[in-house]
């Protein structure tokens, strides 16, 4: 899980592009992969004491919401982490984080906003303490989803003590300070950052999480263009170099 130690290495964003070129990500559609992606969701979840009380599946029907968005990321072509990110809006209100901060969720969506919401987070035991930049490589596709459907907030839905990596990260305000998830079996806090507020500087600092419209496209867009999603969609953050006009149009 994120940590804060990798900031004292001013070559830190240099080498996360570096690794990112070793990267590439795959939307999950088909039953195999699902099958993947349970398989170390549990792995990476009884590693670290989290698995939820009374889990029959690491999948479940969210997985499927048409506003839900599975992807892994593979490491030289080997599947290391995986998030879901959900597309919220005030007429499709499924997402992981209004199970635990409903009244939170609904006050943003009630004010006219649009959300992101990143769940799932996994990644391989064996390998996240060798690879810092898993974290980053792993919320990149959330990053491109604000972008992508040109949401008001990301959420963040943690435990206490990542905050602080969210907040320095991704300059995430505090929603909710803690509140018992009792399908977890320990407190969660909701974080929430202001995704066209926090994009430009988040982009000078970490160039991983640029992206050109048409990898952006690849991962979001279901439509009668594209038969079968991708099977892997190559990161294309060197490719932007600078941050796009789709991104620069956030400065305020």
């Amino acid at each position: 899980m994120p940590n804060d130690k990798t900031f004292s290495d001013e070559d830190f964003s240099s080498r996360l592009l570096a690794t990112l070129d070793r990267v590439e990500y795959r939307r999950i559609e088909s039953h195999e992969d699902f099958e993947d992606i349970a398989r170390l969701r549990f792995r990476a979840y009884k590693a670290r004491g989290v698995l939820p009380v009374a889990a029959s599946s690491m999948l479940d029907k969210i997985d499927f919401d048409d506003h839900a968005y599975v992807f892994g990321v593979y490491y030289y072509e080997e599947l290391v982490s995986t998030i879901r990110v959900h597309h919220v809006t005030a007429n499709h209100r499924v997402c992981q984080s209004s199970g635990i901060f409903p009244d939170a969720v609904d006050a943003f969506l009630d004010a006219g906003m649009t959300l992101v919401d990143p769940a799932r987070f996994a990644a391989d035991p064996g390998i996240i303490d060798e690879l810092p930049a898993i974290p980053y490589l792993t919320l990149r596709p959330t990053v491109m989803a604000a972008i992508h459907f040109d949401a008001d907030r990301v959420l963040q839905h943690i435990r206490p003590a990542h905050a602080a990596f969210y907040r320095r990260v991704f300059a995430a305000d505090i929603v909710v300070a803690r509140r018992m998830a009792d399908v977890y079996g320990f407190d969660l806090t909701l974080l929430a950052s202001r995704a066209r507020d926090v994009r430009p500087v988040l982009m000078r600092r970490f160039p991983i999480f640029r992206s050109e419209a048409f990898e952006r496209r690849l991962m979001f867009e279901r439509s009668s263009r594209f038969d079968m999603p991708p099977l892997t969609i190559l990161p294309t953050a060197r490719l932007a170099g600078r941050p796009t006009s789709a991104e620069m149009a956030y400065v305020t």
